[in-house]
């Protein structure tokens, strides 16, 4: 009986240890911050930054405004972003700025570009743009703002970003950040060359490809070639641009939804939900735009295709 005791306690110390060791080496997600994180480009003046400082702190909803600060550097620039195909040096320039701050878990990637002296000085790269690019690196329920204080694309506030996970201690899979930099590069030259076109917004193609990569993470890492063919065809359709996006950018966002799929970021369990929040809340804000896809002109092919279908049985049997 003393020896069974004995044996019992110390099945019970092993177990305990085991639970106290796993609970205690469990890592922290590579998506999450610890606390806020601000960013600030190397070339800003003193009276620029200061700006800075204060139109990314004037955004905070933590009321102690407590956060972290880094520097970004054209060395910033050269160690994430020249890996996925940019030609940055260490003396390249960086004013564009940005503000990280953690949320609630399942609240998504919520982005606002602010305004830099009442001017949004970010040229290039979209809200949506940023977010459809955090949600590819890895980056989950956070709220960011961007700004600049001169007139620039936003790549030093995208740098910011990636570099602020890494500072501290969630460094993010680089696999994931040059599909995210391709992603960008993708969609912001697509809406470059569609701006003016009737019928098209960057609303409209962010919207589309969060939901491409739901439907991607629904397939898993498996999707063949022609899976993702499809997946982009039925998002584009969708979203009303069949007949806007041409067959060299169709090509060009199937070969990015195949180096999504290769890049790891499928293995988040958290990124089929934060791309459906995602076109959720790109769906939301931009309420003007795709009511309009709603009409009934322009209800996708296979529901007007299944409505003839229909109306031809229900008129032949009456």
């Amino acid at each position: 009986m003393k020896k069974l005791k004995v044996l019992l306690l110390s099945v019970i110390s092993l177990v305990a240890i085991g639970i106290f060791a796993s609970s205690s080496n469990v890592a922290k997600a590579d998506d999450t911050l610890d606390q806020p994180v601000m960013t600030l480009g190397t070339s800003l003046t003193s009276d620029q930054r200061q700006g800075t400082i204060d139109a990314l702190s004037g955004q905070m909803s933590n009321s102690n405004n407590n956060y972290n600060t880094i520097t970004v550097t054209g060395d910033t620039l050269v160690k994430y972003l020249n890996p996925s195909g940019s030609n940055f040096n260490s003396g390249s320039g960086v004013w564009s700025s940005a503000l990280i701050e953690p949320t609630s878990s399942g609240s998504g990637i919520n982005v606002n570009i602010v305004n830099y002296n009442g001017k949004n000085n970010i040229t290039t790269i979209t809200a949506d743009q940023y977010r459809n690019a955090a949600l590819t690196a890895g980056i989950s329920d956070a709220n960011i703002y961007v700004t600049s204080a001169t007139p620039i694309d936003g790549s030093g506030a995208l740098a910011g970003i990636y570099a602020a996970y890494s500072k501290q201690g969630n460094s993010l899979n680089q696999s994931q950040v040059n599909a995210a930099q391709n992603e960008m590069n993708v969609l912001s030259g697509i809406t470059q060359d569609n701006k003016g076109t009737q019928g098209y917004t960057d609303q409209q193609l962010n919207n589309a490809v969060a939901g491409m990569k739901a439907d991607l993470a629904k397939q898993g890492t498996n999707a063949s070639k022609q899976e993702i063919t499809n997946i982009v065809n039925n998002n584009l359709q969708q979203n009303n641009l069949q007949n806007i996006i041409n067959n060299n950018q169709k090509t060009q966002l199937i070969n990015l939804m195949v180096q999504i799929r290769d890049s790891g970021a499928l293995k988040n369990g958290n990124f089929q939900q934060q791309a459906q929040k995602l076109s959720s809340d790109i769906t939301s804000k931009a309420k003007n735009i795709f009511n309009k896809l709603n009409t009934q002109e322009n209800r996708n092919l296979v529901q007007r295709i299944w409505d003839s279908i229909v109306s031809f049985f229900s008129n032949l049997f009456k």
